[in-house]
C-alpha cells in the first residue's frame, strides 16, 4: 500500500536524527454492519478508513504520530515533528527490507470485498427475531447486529521488516428482553470469528434467537441470590472473562515492565493450582482473537502462560521485551493505525482438566453455578475485580435447585487461581473486544467449566 522507496527513505530520516528504530505502520480498513430492532431492519452502513502510523524509539521512549496522507513530505513532516526535541549525533544503520513470509492459518471464503451480503445478513437477524418471540409472550424486544471487517496491514521497519496481510472479522450480536410488569431481564449472544461471513454458516439462527430468549425468561422470576463466601462452579466459554481481565493483563509486559503487576517477579513461580495450565494462543484456527502477524510484524505463536500452575511466560512485544529482556511472543498489538502497539492478549483460555461438569456439581454441598459470566470491573495492578453473573443457580447437595439473579463474584484473580481445585473437559472459547492502552482490539476468553473452592459471592439475600 505503501512505495517501498518513500518507506527506506522516511525511516532513514528518522534514524539519521538518532532514532534507534523506526516503524511505519499502513492500514485499510473497510467495515460492513446491518441492525435490527423491533422485527425491523434499523441501519445498514459502511465504511472505508485509511492511515498510517509512524513509531519511533528513543532508548525506552516512545514517540508516536499518525496521518491519512501516503505521501513522503508529509511522513518526514511526521517524523520531523516527532523527533524535534529529540535530535542525537549518532546515526543508527538501517538494513535493507525483506518480505517476512508467513502462513496464512486461516484462508477465507466470503470476504467483504467479495460482497457484503445483505441479504443473508437480514434474513439472519429475523430468522433469530422470530424464533426468540416464539418462546414466550414476555419477550418484549430482540435486538441484532451483525459487523463485518477487513483490515489491510502493511509494515515497514528499520531492522528489514517487510511484513502485510489481510485480516477478515465477522460477529453477530443478539439480545432479547424479557419483561413481565415491573420485572426485566435480557439474554445475549454475540459469537465471533476471525473468518468472513461464511462464519454464520456454524450457527443456526433460530437456536441462537431460541437460547437468548431462554436466557432472558430463567433470570426474569428468579430468587435472590444468596451473599457470602461459598463454593462456585464457573461454567465454560465466557467465564473465561475473569481469567482474561484479572490475571491475563497482569502478564502483559505493559504492566510487568513497569513492575505494575503482582506477577512482575514471580516467572518460574506457583502462581495457580497445579490442576491450572494457561496460555494465550494466537494461532487458533478461525478463532476470534487469531492473527498471522502481530502489528510489529512478527507471526503470532502459541504462549504457554501457566503450566501445572507455575507462571511459565509474559506476552511481550518489542518494547516490552526491551525493557524486560524477555523475547517477544508475537504479541504487539493496536486498535488501527491511530495507536501505538503494546503486549495484548489474543485467544487466552485455561486449558482442559478431567473432571466432568456432573462432578464438580455434586461436590458442592451449597454453592453456585455461574453458567455464564457477565461483564465487570477490575483493579489494574492488583487484578481485584467484581463480575456480574448473567446466569445462575443455586447448588444445594450437590444437585442444581432452582434460578438466581443479580449474583456477583468478587474476589483478586491471583486468589481465584489458587483456589481452582477442579477444571472441566468442555473447553471453549467466546469473543470480546479488549480495551487497554493501545486501544480495543478482538481477543477471545476462554475455559471448560471449573470449580473455585471458595469465593466471595454477592447477592440480596443474607
Amino acid at each position: 500500500m505503501l512505495d517501498q522507496k518513500i518507506a527506506s527513505e522516511v525511516i532513514d530520516h528518522a534514524l539519521h536524527h538518532g532514532a534507534d528504530f523506526a516503524e511505519l505502520f499502513i492500514e485499510h480498513h473497510q467495515t460492513h454492519h446491518v441492525e435490527m430492532s423491533s422485527s425491523k431492519v434499523e441501519s445498514i452502513g459502511s465504511g472505508i478508513e485509511f492511515g498510517i502510523g509512524v513509531r519511533l524509539f528513543f532508548g525506552f521512549k516512545v514517540l508516536y504520530g499518525y496521518t491519512n496522507e501516503p505521501t513522503k513530505t508529509e511522513l518526514l513532516r511526521i517524523v520531523s515533528t516527532l523527533i524535534a526535541n529529540e535530535q542525537r549525533q549518532r546515526t543508527t544503520p538501517s538494513h535493507a527490507f525483506g518480505k517476512a513470509p508467513h502462513l496464512n492459518h486461516h484462508p477465507v471464503q466470503a470476504s467483504l470485498k467479495q460482497g457484503s451480503q445483505v441479504d443473508s445478513k437480514v434474513a439472519f437477524l429475523l430468522a433469530a427475531d422470530s424464533a426468540a418471540r416464539a418462546e414466550h409472550d414476555t419477550i418484549a424486544q430482540v435486538q441484532g447486529r451483525i459487523l463485518q471487517r477487513e483490515q489491510q496491514i502493511e509494515i515497514f521497519n528499520s531492522e528489514g521488516v517487510h511484513a502485510a496481510d489481510t485480516r477478515h472479522y465477522s460477529r453477530i450480536a443478539l439480545t432479547a428482553i424479557a419483561k413481565d410488569g415491573d420485572l426485566q431481564s435480557t439474554g445475549s449472544e454475540s459469537p465471533g470469528a476471525f473468518n468472513g461471513w461464511s462464519f454464520h454458516q456454524a450457527f443456526d439462527p433460530r437456536q441462537l434467537g431460541q437460547d437468548i430468549a431462554n436466557q432472558a425468561l430463567v433470570k426474569l422470576h428468579a430468587d435472590a441470590c444468596p451473599s457470602g463466601e461459598m463454593p462456585v462452579v464457573i461454567g465454560n466459554g465466557f467465564g473465561g472473562v475473569i481469567f482474561h481481565e484479572a490475571c491475563g493483563h497482569l502478564l502483559e509486559t505493559t504492566s510487568v515492565a513497569k513492575k505494575a503487576s503482582v506477577f512482575h517477579d514471580q516467572l518460574n513461580e506457583m502462581i495457580a493450582s497445579p490442576v491450572v495450565s494457561a496460555v494465550d494462543d494466537g494461532t487458533d484456527p478461525y478463532a476470534w482473537g487469531s492473527i498471522n502477524i502481530d502489528d510489529e510484524g512478527m507471526p503470532t505463536q502459541r504462549t504457554q502462560l501457566i503450566k501445572d500452575g507455575r507462571l511459565t511466560s509474559f506476552m511481550v512485544d518489542k518494547m516490552g521485551g526491551l525493557k524486560t529482556g524477555y523475547a517477544p511472543t508475537g504479541s504487539g498489538r493496536r486498535e488501527s493505525y491511530k495507536f501505538a502497539p503494546t503486549s495484548r492478549m489474543r485467544n487466552t483460555y485455561i486449558e482442559p482438566g478431567d473432571t466432568s461438569l456432573d462432578d464438580m456439581i455434586s461436590s458442592v454441598d451449597k454453592g453456585i453455578y455461574a453458567k455464564k459470566m457477565g461483564g465487570g470491573s477490575v483493579q489494574p495492578g492488583t487484578g481485584e475485580f467484581n463480575f456480574a453473573v448473567q446466569e445462575a443457580y443455586l447448588i444445594e447437595e450437590g444437585k442444581i435447585t432452582k434460578p438466581l439473579k443479580t449474583a456477583t463474584l468478587i474476589s483478586t484473580g491471583p486468589k481465584v487461581l489458587k483456589e481452582i481445585s477442579m477444571v472441566g473437559t468442555d473447553l471453549a472459547l467466546a469473543a470480546g473486544m479488549c480495551g487497554s492502552v493501545s486501544g480495543a482490539v478482538p481477543t477471545s476468553v476462554g475455559q471448560p467449566a471449573l470449580k473455585v473452592d471458595n469465593i466471595l459471592v454477592g447477592g440480596n439475600k443474607g
